[in-house]
This record gives C-alpha cells, structure tokens and sequence, in this order.
C-alpha cells in the first residue's frame, strides 16, 4: 500500500491566543509614540495633538500597570509616594522658585490643582517606575537609586527643550537654570530609594519598551520642533 502521509494544520492551542498580549502592548506603545512624534511635529495638527498629551500619558500608565506582577501592600505606597512626592515638590517649585527654579504651567497638561497639572504626578510615576525597573539587578540600594535619579535627570535633560516648545510649562527669563536638574536629582534621588526599599516584584515586561520609547520621543521631538 502507498505511503499516506497526514497532513496536520497547525493551530494554536485552546486558551493560547495567536498573538500575545505582550506583543499587543508593545506595538500599542510604539503606535502611541510614533503618532505623537508625527503629529506634534506637523504645526497644523499641534495644537489638536497637544491636548491628547494627558490620553498618552494615561494610556501609558495603564500599559505599564497591567503588566505590573508586585501587587502587595507595597506596591501602593510605593505608587502613592512617587506621585505625591514628585506632585508636591512642583508645587514648592510654582509658589516659592525653590527645587526647580522660577517657572509656571502652560494649559497642555490638563487640569491643574494648586496650579500644577494633576497628570505630573502621573509622569513622576512612570518615569521614576521605569528607571527603577532598568536598575533592578543592582545590588546596592544607594548605587541604584543614584543610577535611577541620573536616568531621570537626563531624561528631564531632553524633555525641558521640548516641553517648554509645546507650551506644557515656561520658565522666566526663558532659562532652564541649571538647579532645576539638581533639583530634579534630589526628588527622584528620594523616590528611587522608596523603590528599592519597597518589598515588591520589580519586573515588568513593558516598562524597558516604555522608557525607550520615551527617550526616542522626545530625541526626535527636540530635532523635528522649532527650539
């Protein structure tokens, strides 16, 4: 008799979707960024674009949030520190020139509570979640939170040209002091140790993809805007 030779159509299995969430959240952050740099990047579309800058930054928390695995009772105060911490130092700096320098909020960001906008303390948490996250396998507590708080400094280095471009906050004198960046180094100095301290799950499968595309984004934001 003839060879038969069974021809089997591979599937995936039952409860193993063919695309993973992981994948799926990846390409959403790429989409999120890449949009964002085009349309911000065209002056016909800027303003229209400016104003979803609260749904990215959201969005973004809620990528990052849902791959989180460390939630205990740490997690929250964790959480809850960075944003008020980072919320309450903007605070300092908008009323008394202390930390940051002199400098005020544009409208861009959103409603504002004591004239700061309540979606800074959201970025405080992001960036200071992710730069935790890149330094997770150090083993020194203060070595790590001193890489984290530099990571955040050089971070706010590219971000400043760009936010002061799109109306998100100017400073007087239209001078980025350089004390801002000290000032910048000593809040996230102080939330990075929180982080290391915290008894918490420290690895997430988005957040290195979220902080590169951070970087990526403001990168070319600070080549492709009139600053």
């Amino acid at each position: 008799m003839p060879t038969q030779i069974a021809m089997h159509k591979v599937v995936p299995s039952r409860g193993e979707p063919a695309v993973s969430k992981l994948l799926i959240a990846k390409v959403v952050i790429i989409v999120l960024h890449a949009v964002g740099i085009v349309g911000l990047s065209i002056p016909e579309y800027q303003d229209w674009f400016l104003q979803l800058t609260p749904v990215q930054l959201l969005s973004s928390l809620l990528i990052l949030l849902f791959f989180h695995r460390g939630w205990n009772d740490a997690f929250p105060i964790f959480a809850a520190a960075a944003f008020w911490i980072g919320f309450g130092a903007e605070i300092i700096g908008i009323h008394t020139g202390y930390l940051f320098g002199d400098y005020v909020y544009g409208p861009t960001l959103g409603p504002k509570l004591w004239d700061v906008p309540i979606i800074i303390g959201v970025n405080w948490f992001i960036l200071s979640y992710t730069t935790g996250v890149l330094f997770r396998a150090i083993p020194n507590d203060i070595y790590a939170a001193i890489l984290g708080a530099t990571a955040m400094t050089a971070l706010d280095y590219i971000i400043e040209p760009v936010a002061v471009a799109l109306d998100m906050w100017a400073w007087k004198w239209e001078v980025i002091p350089l004390g801002n960046y000290a000032g910048w180094f000593g809040v996230s100095f102080l939330i990075h140790l929180i982080w290391r301290k915290a008894n918490f799950e420290k690895e997430n499968l988005v957040s290195n993809w979220l902080l590169m595309a951070l970087i990526v984004f403001f990168t070319v934001l600070n080549f492709t805007l009139d600053i």
